[in-house]
């Protein structure tokens, strides 16, 4: 209720008359409830000046009750038109902001039901909730933190020359869940040149020795807190020169970034203590994507570490630490933590080894 109200308050400041919220990450951090998203309409709808209340199918109302949503649940049966059902209980109100990841057939149809109300975006009102975590949240993504650090501690049971990238991500899955997390968000195995695709995800290619391996690995654990966390490998064999050198200064930018983060400084300065490192050693080409993003709920939330983010960071924000290195044709490397800002500093929550480490 208290982020409710938070999220009431905020609306209101922004001229905003009602938030409108469907399943999906919006929804449960301000509810607890993890709905499904159906075809059928489930939404919260916080407005401005009056309670908040859920509109879900009768059949899903059980399930809302379970997940200790504590406000009015208005339930509908099949042959109901849930959007006119929410638009009587809204009632005359000029503008209403819509979650950004809302299906495009709930705006249409809200449109339709509400034909003189404007629709803007809810997220610059609830990514000013979110992006700030309270310490219920650091600790959960502590937690989250460390379940995937283990992961990646065991590493060597898994990775070695002559099984494939798709063999690998299998077990590096199964372990995700053993360790800690409900699901697995992603699993990259990049070897060889593989990992020059920072997005790779896995692939048949048979792993050989003297292969760097790009392992980034993310899962998000049952009080719905995400993992991300990028680490670097050599499946046996000698260090290639030219990768040993791309390392050592990607080590140096991530560590001179991770020292330099903390409140007071801006997101896009972040990025450009290491981009400058990185520019300067003669990989600035090859650094092609932001420093990092943040995380909470989902994996990729506000706020992001980028050029052009001026935003000034705040204790209780949370968001990856992660520059790459990235050789077309012949290999990649990325080196990621997660880390929040804590009153007067910056508390990383990974823990694994930072340098390469050979396997075998």
């Amino acid at each position: 209720m208290q982020r409710l109200e938070r999220a009431r308050d905020l609306a209101g400041a922004s001229g905003i008359d009602a938030l409108l919220v469907t399943p999906g990450a919006d929804l449960r951090y301000l509810s607890g409830y993890a709905a499904k998203p159906l075809e059928r309409l489930t939404c919260l709808v916080v407005p401005v000046g009056a309670d908040p209340f859920l509109v879900a199918p009768n059949l899903e109302v059980a399930a809302a009750e379970a997940a200790g949503v504590d406000v009015e649940i208005v339930g509908w049966n099949e042959t109901d038109d849930p959007f006119a059902i929410l638009a009587a209980r809204l009632g005359d109100v000029q503008r209403i902001a819509l979650d950004d990841e809302m299906w495009a057939a709930r705006v249409l149809a809200l449109r339709a039901a509400l034909p003189s109300t404007e629709q803007v975006l809810a997220g610059p009102v609830i990514s000013q909730l979110r992006m700030r975590k309270d310490p219920a949240e650091v600790e959960a993504l502590r937690e989250a933190g460390a379940a995937i650090d283990r992961v990646h501690r065991r590493m060597a049971e898994w990775l070695r020359p002559g099984r494939t990238e798709r063999e690998v991500g299998h077990d590096i899955a199964r372990a995700i869940v053993e360790e800690g997390h409900e699901t697995v968000d992603f699993v990259i195995v990049g070897s060889g040149p593989n990992g020059a695709s920072p997005h790779h995800e896995v692939s048949d290619r048979v792993i050989e020795a003297g292969d760097p391996v790009v392992v980034d690995i993310g899962g998000t654990t049952p009080a719905g807190y995400c993992s991300d966390s990028t680490r670097n490998y050599l499946a046996g064999g000698e260090v290639p020169a030219a990768y040993a050198e791309a390392y050592a200064v990607l080590h140096e930018a991530q560590e001179a970034q991770r020292a330099y983060a903390r409140p007071g400084v801006t997101a896009e300065s972040i990025d450009r203590v290491g981009r400058d490192i990185i520019a300067d050693a003669g990989f600035g080409e090859l650094f092609i994507h932001r420093t990092g993003h943040g995380i909470g709920t989902q994996t990729h939330e506000e706020p992001y570490i980028v050029e052009g983010n001026d935003l000034v960071l705040e204790p209780g924000m949370a968001f990856s630490i992660e520059p790459g290195i990235y050789q077309p044709g012949r290999f990649g490397a990325r080196i990621e933590d997660i880390a929040v800002c804590t009153e007067d500093g910056l508390a990383v929550l990974n823990d694994t080894e930072r340098q390469l480490v050979v396997l075998g």
